[in-house]
């Protein structure tokens, strides 16, 4: 007899469920199937046989992430150990929907595992019916759970997405596809209706932004002068053209229009000329992207081409995985489909196409061409995806490369070997790595004390030091007894200023008064705070025998 358990992962806990006895487990198949849409009839084969409830919503997480990646969560194997009778005279078996936890739980546990077949017609069973197996548990509490697990686990795989950086550059080669449409289609409709006031700047003027701007300059064409000449030289870059453009509105065929009208063609081609600003700051942007994901694909092929091969295959990594025949033909499945349906000429080059090697090949070299880049373009593919620190070094290389074997089929010169050619790359490519790595740790170091002073300074330390600090200079420094103290103890003496010539002479004729006890009054003006801090220390200073002496003679007077 085989006794089967069912493991079954719900967003509010795991639960194991005890299939009733057979001799094989082929034979449950058919009841089964028929009893799962009935809740009585399933119950009578299935029943619950424990239940292991998440303590919080970042448990449940944390467990369902460790199922997706085939990893056994502490929870679930402690959960197991418990329910499961491992030893015993039936064979316990256990069935789990996912064979790659199955695997894991076999290596950890030792257990006889079972997927597919029974086991996922009776996890369908108990998906249906799982809040009536389970006491207390409501289907209003199980959608709750489930909704709030399925947001934190989505939200953690787009936090942590691989392919982030990708995506930006997937959509930003789709709106710059976009806008070169956009543009194109704007800029006809502005020269249909300005056409009409000015049809002889059509064929003056014949770039789409250029003929924007001027239709916005000039306006009503009657009123063009000659001190409108500057201006549209300004924006048609030739003094030429300015001047056929002012002669040509004297001699204009166009009919006239109502102000009305030229606020509106005027509105519109603004819109335009924004449009066409906007499209070259995407392109720089596209261009910094590349330049951080895929370095070596850009130098290699461009970042427009290279983006779009990117956008094409979904990721770097999945056009990292492809081979350069598929590379080489990416873009071209339709012809591709359709030459193997008829039988004819498949096509040579897809994407790669709009590369300049190829266009620059001859006729008979392009495919021959094609091929080449396609290899260098995998190549340099499958560094950008699995290097650590993205240069461009190897992408410029292989560009060389390929000018080296586009020169060799119009002369016949012999292009370097591939292997010395990787040799001077690989060397190269450390000395950058290594000075990228030196550059961000050095950034990081910076970024670390900047968070250590906002840290200190959002807990008030730092203020408070800063605030001590300054509260002790200025102490110091508006105290002169705290002065001499200070300089008395570092063994400083102090430099006494000079004084005039007559009250030298008076300090002379003083002296020998204080020699015989007379004590001369000081004419030096002090500060209030000065004399504040003097008089409690002369007041406790004791008697000296000087004092002694006139207490005596006023005594005998």
């Amino acid at each position: 007899m085989v006794l089967l358990h069912v493991l079954f992962e719900h967003a509010a806990g795991y639960a194991l469920f005890v299939v009733k006895e057979v001799e094989e487990i082929g034979m449950l198949l058919p009841q089964v199937e028929d009893c799962v849409l009935n809740i009585g009839k399933f119950n009578g084969m299935v029943s619950l046989a424990a239940f292991f409830p998440f303590k919080s919503a970042q448990a449940a997480l944390d467990n369902i992430n460790a199922i997706s990646e085939g990893v056994v969560h502490a929870d679930l194997k402690l959960f197991l150990e418990t329910n499961l009778p491992i030893g015993g005279k039936k064979k316990a078996m256990l069935g789990v929907g996912d064979a790659k936890i199955g695997g894991a739980l076999q290596e950890e546990l030792g257990l006889a595992i079972q997927t597919g077949g029974v086991v996922a017609e009776i996890l369908r069973g108990v998906r249906l019916h799982f809040h009536s197996l389970v006491k207390g548990l409501t289907a209003q509490a199980a959608s709750k759970a489930q909704l709030g697990l399925g947001h934190s686990y989505s939200r953690a795989k787009v936090k942590f997405n691989v392919n982030r950086s990708d995506n930006m550059i997937i959509q930003s080669i789709a709106l710059l596809d976009q806008l070169d449409k956009d543009i194109n289609t704007f800029s006809m409709r502005v020269r249909e209706w300005y056409g009409y006031h000015f049809p002889e700047l059509i064929k003056i003027v014949t770039d789409n932004s250029t003929y924007c701007k001027m239709a916005q300059l000039i306006g009503n064409r009657k009123e063009l002068s000659e001190e409108s000449l500057e201006s549209m030289e300004e924006v048609v870059m030739d003094s030429a053209k300015a001047q056929s453009i002012l002669e040509a509105s004297r001699s204009s065929m166009g009919m006239d229009i109502s102000p009305i009208d030229l606020i509106n063609i005027e509105r519109f081609s603004n819109r335009v000329v924004s449009l066409a600003a906007y499209r070259l700051e995407l392109q720089e942007y596209l261009h910094s992207k590349m330049g951080q994901v895929a370095p070596n694909l850009a130098a290699l092929i461009g970042d427009v081409v290279g983006a779009r091969l990117i956008s094409h295959a979904g990721s770097l990594t999945n056009l990292a995985k492809y081979p350069a025949s598929t590379v080489q033909i990416l873009g071209a499945e339709k012809a591709l489909f359709r030459a193997l349906k008829t039988r004819g000429n498949t096509p040579k080059y897809g994407l790669i196409f709009h590369s300049t090697f190829i266009g620059r090949a001859a006729a008979k070299n392009k495919g021959r061409i094609s091929r080449y880049l396609a290899n260098k373009c995998t190549i340099a593919s499958r560094i950008d995806a699995f290097s650590d620190v993205p240069t461009c070094v190897f992408g410029d290389k292989l560009r060389d490369q390929v000018e080296e074997r586009l020169s060799f089929y119009e002369t016949g010169e012999a292009p370097r070997k591939n292997l010395d050619v990787m040799k001077e790359a690989v060397i190269q490519a450390g000395e950058v790595a290594a000075e990228i790595k030196i550059k961000l740790a050095k950034k990081e170091k910076k970024r670390r004390k900047r968070e250590k002073k906002l840290a200190a300074l959002s807990t008030g330390d730092g203020e408070e030091e800063a605030v001590g600090q300054i509260t002790e200079v200025s102490r110091t420094f508006y105290n002169p007894l705290h002065m001499e103290m200070s300089a008395t103890e570092n063994g400083e003496v102090k430099k006494k200023k000079k004084k005039p010539a007559a009250e030298a002479v008076q300090m002379e004729e003083e002296a020998p008064a204080a020699e015989n006890g007379d004590t001369p009054a000081k004419k030096k003006k002090k500060r209030k705070s000065e004399a504040m801090e003097v008089e409690p220390v002369a007041e406790e200073a004791p008697e000296t025998p000087q004092t002694e002496k006139k207490k005596k003679k006023k005594k005998k007077d």
